[in-house]
């Protein structure tokens, strides 16, 4: 099955089957904080297209300007329906909208920040020819990133040097041995690795 029809399929039907869950926690969001029920944040798309990525507000509003990462699972700024939003991953199912729009793909390398995309090598930019996604190979092995990130001197420099390259590595395999039967298997992994833990 073409890529693109796949993607479409599921996120026409994950929208109107989540579409009630979408408002319990929208209102979840607006009774307990102030600010917007989405979180939008500009990333870098297929062939360096800007694109702004959807999420369920997980922090107070203008948090991002502190920091571009979050650095732990407790970090102060997240609020504390988003910490159970963000335990479970639901704060990225808005993403669907991204893969509805034809922005992102269901599985393929996570979109970064352009701050982080400008330190790219020549080889590292090869992430850029496949459309973003919502999981990878590189968001089941750094599921726990947060944790990595918690009581680094410069947790920024530390992603930079250590989980970066990493990330990019993982996701050039995946652009260099992608599959329809292989994104099967990244979701059900995804998955399987959200209720593990």
């Amino acid at each position: 099955m073409p890529k693109r029809l796949f993607d479409l399929i599921v996120s026409t039907v994950g929208l109107l089957i989540l579409a009630p869950f979408f408002l319990l926690i929208g209102l979840i969001i607006k009774l307990t904080s102030a600010g917007p029920v989405f979180y939008l944040q500009q990333r870098v798309g297929k062939d360096g297209v800007l694109f702004r990525l959807f999420k369920f507000r997980t922090m107070r509003i203008n948090a991002d300007k502190a920091a571009a990462i979050t650095i732990g699972e407790r970090d102060s700024r997240i609020t504390s329906v988003g910490y159970w939003l963000r335990k479970f991953k639901i704060d990225e199912l808005p993403q669907l909208i991204n893969v509805w729009k034809g922005e992102m793909s269901l599985v393929g390398p996570r979109p970064e920040v352009k701050k982080f995309v400008d330190l790219y090598s020549d080889q590292q930019r090869e992430v850029l020819t496949a459309k973003p996604g919502i999981t990878d190979f590189a968001s089941i092995e750094f599921r726990n990133e947060n944790k990595l990130l918690e009581g680094k001197e410069d947790p920024i420099d530390f992603y930079i040097r250590e989980i970066m390259p990493v990330k990019l590595a993982l996701n050039l395999k995946y652009i260099r041995s992608q599959s329809f039967w292989l994104d099967i298997r990244i979701i059900f992994q995804t998955v399987f690795s959200i209720f593990k833990g």
